[in-house]
Order: C-alpha cells, then structure tokens, then sequence
C-alpha cells in the first residue's frame, strides 16, 4: 500500500516559514530597495541585523534567529505603517515594494513568532 504524502496544517506550514532562511534575507532586500536611494539611515539599520539573523538560522540556532526576525520585523512593520502614503504613490513601484516589505514583515511575525514560541534548542539541550 503506498503511503500518501501527509498534508500539512496552517500552523506547521507558518512554522517552517518561520525556521527557514530566505525570509530575512528577502525583508532586507526589500528594504534596502527602498531605502537605500536616497539614503535613509534609521531604517538602512535593518538589513545587516535581518542578514545576521539569516546566518544564525545556517548556523542551526532557528529558534533564536526566528526570534530576531520576529521581533526586527514587527519593529519595521510599526516604523513603515507609521510613514503617511498618498493614495495615488500606493500604485508606484515604490509603493508596491513598500506594501510587500509590510506583507511579509506581517508573515514573518506570525511564522517567526510560532517558531520562536515552540522551538527546541537542540544544541543546549545536548549539553546538559
């Protein structure tokens, strides 16, 4: 009898997006498209923290780089929805990179967050 690939549920799939590595590197890339020309510097301090947080998640601490990237990406969220947008430059390219930058800082907050909250330090834990 073959077995059928099992399907996975919401929470686990936010979950692994949450352990993987390409969210915090695609969130610096966005956001140094934005704000990089001309050059903000308050928000050009995100990118190398969202990239360090990348590292630690190849360097096998998840759990810890899913909290970074949780709590670095909620400060974003909070620091692009507070800058005012006229409706005509939400259907620019800039706008439409803004908006995507917000989307996915939303889905890293929950993904990150639920693998933050149930992640496992295998590596502390081996030590003990």
């Amino acid at each position: 009898m073959p077995s059928e690939p099992t399907k996975q549920s919401a929470l686990q799939s936010l979950r692994n997006w949450g352990e993987n590595s390409v969210p915090p590197t695609l969130l610096a890339t966005l956001i140094t498209a934005q704000h990089a020309r001309p050059f903000q510097p308050l928000p050009m301090l995100f990118p190398p923290i969202l990239l360090f947080s990348s590292y630690l998640n190849l360097s096998d601490y998840k759990t810890d780089a899913a909290g970074i990237t949780a709590a670095w990406s909620g400060l974003y969220a909070l620091l692009a929805i507070r800058r005012s947008q006229r409706i005509k430059n939400k259907f620019t390219a800039r706008g439409a990179v803004r908006g995507a930058s917000i989307a996915l800082c939303v889905v890293n907050i929950a993904g990150c967050g639920l693998a933050y909250t149930f992640g496992k330090r295998e590596k502390e834990e081996k030590k003990v």
